[in-house]
């Protein structure tokens, strides 16, 4: 007989939990009828961090995908009206991506339905317990706090 995994099975967990956020946003985005695929959202959600337009290859690398895939992300995103492909001012041969009105509306819909779907899955939780959960996840995402050299030997 094996001894449990602990790890493995905090991974399994991890991962079931990711599945359930996506499927319950993507209920609350089916509700709105926004239409679009959670890689485009995820572009949309990459497009409004940026100061000023960016290109489809800092796109691609941010997004950690090949440029094509990009490419295909845009096409759909630009037929919906949400983006558009601006010639830099600087450089003509360069497109940079922009979001529209409508891109902008997408997001406020999408930042809606991620907020339905976390209040879904939070809500057997205390306010402490949330407390616990944020701090444990930042610690997940960022790495440990580094240690404070207090001085002493």
């Amino acid at each position: 007989m094996t001894a449990p995994d602990p790890d493995g099975l905090l991974a399994e967990q991890l991962l079931r939990l990711t599945r359930r956020v996506h499927r319950i946003q993507k209920r609350h985005l089916d509700r709105g009828g926004l239409g679009i695929t959670p890689a485009q959202s995820r572009l949309l959600r990459t497009l409004a961090h940026y100061g000023s337009p960016p290109r489809m290859s800092d796109l691609a690398e941010r997004l950690e995908v090949v440029p094509r895939a990009v490419t295909t992300l845009v096409d759909g995103l630009e037929a919906a009206g949400m983006v558009r492909r601006a010639q830099d001012p600087a450089n003509r041969r360069v497109i940079r991506i922009e979001l529209t009105d409508e891109g902008l509306g997408a997001l406020r819909e999408l930042r809606g339905a991620r907020r339905l779907a976390a209040e879904e899955i939070l809500a057997p939780l205390t306010d402490e317990q949330r407390t616990q959960l944020g701090g444990l996840l930042d610690t997940l995402i960022d790495g440990p706090a580094p240690e404070r050299d207090t001085g002493a030997p």
